[in-house]
């Protein structure tokens, strides 16, 4: 499985107003933006994530650390599929190595 940040900017990081224009705090968010699945191989495949600082703050703040942002994103996502994977009653201990490719355009390939 891979995890991509996107370059694309799709969150926008201003200060929104309600409807009755007083200023609402950023929240964090993380938004699935592509699902990409191998065809000859099923089990392979990879997410793209996009994310704010917001919620990068937030990983912090509970314990995830790492060098870059997409490092911390993909520790998150990995705890978030091992615990999936136990909810479903699959055994994930021991369950592989995980490669972290940092790519040229500015995404970060996990497998």
């Amino acid at each position: 499985m891979k995890v991509k940040k996107t370059t694309k900017t799709t969150i926008k990081k201003k200060n929104h107003k309600d409807k009755k224009g007083k200023k609402k705090s950023e929240e964090p968010i993380v938004k699935v933006l592509n699902l990409n699945v191998n065809p000859e191989n099923p089990r392979n495949g990879f997410f793209e994530l996009d994310w704010n600082d917001e919620f990068v703050n937030m990983l912090q703040q509970s314990g995830y650390e790492g060098q870059s942002e997409e490092e911390i994103v993909d520790r998150w996502f990995q705890t978030l599929c091992r615990t999936i994977g136990n909810e479903q009653g699959i055994d994930v201990t021991g369950s592989g190595y995980v490669q972290i490719n940092r790519r040229d355009d500015g995404k970060t390939e996990v497998s």
